[in-house]
């Protein structure tokens, strides 16, 4: 196979997106070359196409989005044998060096070498998914049934997160949790939540409309909506935060309030909402800690502590694109349907732009919520 040239979106700078022609290689031994054609937006990329960052992390060249993805194989490396031309996958895009600690011990995800495409940590900048095709070690590229559609496999990506949050929760069954944060990734932890046995699942977030959508299709049990206070000072903060948490416990399921939480499952990167993670989990509970948002927070940290609550970090993913795929593919009681997060597609590269506008938003021009927002370049 001979090199070809395809078209690529590339940020310049805040919202400076361009379309471009890339020349892509024939793929190595041990690659395959997939035609991108599903790719949901993320809340990174979203910060990166808006601000040239995405917290501590600074855009240092010309990158390519998009990370969510999946698509159709074009061409396989002479070593793989297990994808064939025509077969439909789901990229994880994460690559890690495969030989350190992490990666010997199954925790390659905080390989301290990895590589991610669309993230600027690693320089020269892995290039995102938002091309015309890629080449991809097949080892990190997963096939996927023929009856599942694209979209639910560029789901997957998300949905990993949610799954690798609710293994390291590794909670006992019937235990209640919170959610805070009703974004694609909170939607689809309190899904896995709901699938791993939780007696109750609670999600909170400051949108009316979003608690709504989780309720009324199946990805939560009840909710509440967040009062929209800017607290000032310590003591005002804390103050909040234990009102907050006196509120997910008050939340009633099944007639009965839930009265305490094993875990709560902080997916917003807000501060108070981790303070409030904090007092509303019980005594030997865990805070699991997905969004990342203010580096520095001021924590009650002596009510973690004195109840040994338990911080814990959740950093992407591992081992977990087969199992979601499997999920997908055979749905276990209780999952709810996970295409309804797709609220908004756009068709096409030129749309690449619109997409990310989109995405930034909590409501389209109609007033429809926005949770999900799709590029589909099939």
């Amino acid at each position: 196979m001979c090199a070809a040239k395809i078209k690529a979106s590339v940020l310049y700078g805040p919202k400076d997106l361009r379309l471009e022609e890339r020349r892509l290689p024939a793929p190595e031994e041990d690659e395959v070359q997939v035609a991108i054609q599903s790719t949901g937006l993320c809340g990174s990329d979203v910060h990166y196409f808006h601000h040239f960052r995405n917290g501590d992390l600074l855009v240092r060249q010309p990158l390519t989005l998009g990370h969510e993805s999946s698509g159709t194989v074009v061409a396989v490396g002479e070593e793989v044998i297990d994808l064939k031309p025509g077969d439909r996958v789901a990229l994880e895009v994460g690559l890690p060096c495969e030989h350190c600690e992490y990666c010997e011990g199954g925790r390659y995800n905080i390989c301290k070498d990895m590589r991610f495409r669309s993230s600027a940590k690693s320089y020269p900048h892995a290039q995102g998914t938002l091309q015309e095709r890629i080449n991809h070690p097949a080892r990190w590229t997963h096939k996927l049934p023929e009856s599942m559609s694209l979209d639910l496999g560029a789901l997957v990506e998300p949905l990993s997160v949610a799954m690798h949050a609710n293994r390291r929760a590794n909670l006992p069954p019937g235990s209640a949790v919170v959610v805070f944060g009703a974004g694609s990734v909170g939607l689809l932890t309190a899904a896995m939540s709901k699938i791993n046995g939780a007696s109750a699942v609670v999600i909170a977030d400051i949108q009316k409309d979003r608690v709504d959508f989780a309720i009324d299709n199946g990805f939560a049990d009840t909710g509440f909506v967040v009062p929209l206070v800017r607290p000032q000072s310590i003591d005002e903060k804390l103050k909040f935060a234990q009102e907050v948490a006196r509120m997910a416990r008050a939340a009633r399921v099944n007639g009965e309030s839930v009265d305490e939480f094993g875990a709560a499952f902080e997916c917003t990167g807000v501060e108070a909402c981790l303070q409030s993670g904090i007092y509303a989990t019980k005594p030997g509970g865990k805070v699991m800690i997905i969004g990342m948002g203010t580096p520095i927070v001021v924590l009650p940290i002596a009510s973690a502590s004195l109840r040994e609550v338990d911080l814990v970090g959740v950093f992407r993913y591992a081992s977990t694109y087969a199992a979601a795929i499997e999920m997908l593919a055979n749905k276990p009681p209780g999952l709810p349907d996970l295409e309804k997060l797709v609220t908004h597609r756009f068709k096409g590269m030129d749309e690449i732009k619109h997409a990310f506008e989109m995405a930034g938003n909590i409501k389209d021009e109609e007033g429809n919520l926005v949770i999900k927002v799709v590029v589909d370049m099939s």
